[in-house]
């Protein structure tokens, strides 16, 4: 089984979330330092992530103020 990358990690699990409800439409995300400290990776894999989810649509970022899920 192939491993996954984390920021493949991290964007599945916040998608899972969204989907899920823990994350509702205008949510604010935890913080980057937060979401490393949660995964145990340093801030580049969850920036990744968050763009990943931004391409998809899923999340939008608002400079200094934080990522928030789209509201659908």
């Amino acid at each position: 089984m192939p491993r996954i990358s984390d920021r493949q990690r991290i964007a599945q699990d916040i998608r899972d979330k969204i989907a899920s409800g823990v994350y509702g439409p205008g949510a604010k995300l935890p913080s980057m330092r937060e979401m490393s400290a949660h995964y145990g990776v340093s801030a580049e894999p969850v920036r990744s992530a968050l763009l990943i989810l931004q391409a998809e649509g899923l999340v939008e970022g608002h400079q200094g103020k934080g990522v928030y899920v789209t509201e659908k």
